[in-house]
């Protein structure tokens, strides 16, 4: 069923076709959405340019998060293709990646500014600025989050206080918004095999272990995460707003390894 036919939105946080964003893209596209995608500079346009082609886009914008004017140039130019839009999926997240390993006590002063100025400042920058575009008639705000943002995860370091602190800004964004029906929510993914996810230290483990502990045995899919995206866009997610959906197989529910993947004898 094309759940979201005639409805147009705006994805970020592309860079291959294992990424998440491109996941979500995929779905949103199947279901009938019209899509329109942002990249950062010419190497990550390349890359995004034929998969928009694929899913029938030639709208496609470079455009710098930690740079007003290119937000502004962006948001007015995405107006007028599109007077009104009906969804955004913010997928975007920055660290140095030499600061993804080892401890958070070491963490420079320079880096955790900016991983939160793209990571967590940008979802709040770029909802004032579509918020012209739905307030006529609603919309929906999506966000990717990681369980490292409420619980320890080796090596995630910053990205988990900025992941915490994007959670936070759903929630807050979910109420500003709600009086324009414009529901704001965050879905949270197990560990991917995907270009931001092979950035962090010990990425293979970390993937191995939640596939082996997961209550449904297996990490997420890109589809499945599609699939709870157009969920959350269509008419059946009306009345969500301001939550973390989970689409980790279970993992977050745990309180401890499973017992057949504990080395410890008892």
């Amino acid at each position: 069923m094309k759940v979201l036919n005639k409805k147009r939105g705006l994805v970020m946080g592309v860079a291959n076709e294992r990424s998440i964003a491109w996941g979500i893209a995929r779905a949103c596209h199947q279901a009938g959405a019209e899509l329109a995608f942002t990249y950062q500079g010419e190497a990550f346009g390349k890359r995004v340019a034929p998969l928009a082609e694929s899913v029938g886009s030639d709208i496609l914008f470079d455009m710098d998060v930690t740079d007003k004017d290119s937000l502004d140039a962006v948001f007015t130019s995405l107006e007028t293709c599109w007077p009104q839009i009906d969804f955004l999926i913010h997928a975007i997240a920055y660290s140095d990646k030499s600061e993804l390993t080892g401890r958070i006590l070491n963490a420079s002063r320079e880096n955790f500014r900016h991983s939160l100025e793209v990571s967590t400042y940008s979802f709040i920058d770029v909802a004032r600025r579509i918020h012209p575009m739905m307030a006529a008639r609603g919309g929906s705000l999506i966000t990717l989050t990681y369980q490292g943002s409420n619980r320890v995860v080796p090596n995630y370091n910053v990205m988990g206080v900025a992941k915490a602190a994007l959670e936070a800004t759903t929630r807050y964004l979910a109420n500003d918004l709600g009086p324009d029906k414009i529901r704001v929510n965050a879905i949270s993914p197990g560990p991917m095999k995907t270009l931001a996810g092979a950035a962090i230290g010990g990425a293979r483990k970390t993937y191995k272990y939640s596939e082996r502990n997961a209550p449904l045995g297996s990490n997420a899919t890109l589809e499945a995460i599609g699939g709870t995206a157009v969920h959350l866009i269509s008419d059946a997610g009306a009345f969500t707003t301001g939550e973390v959906l989970h689409v980790d197989g279970g993992l977050h529910v745990l309180g401890m390894p499973q017992f057949n993947q504990l080395q410890t004898k008892v």
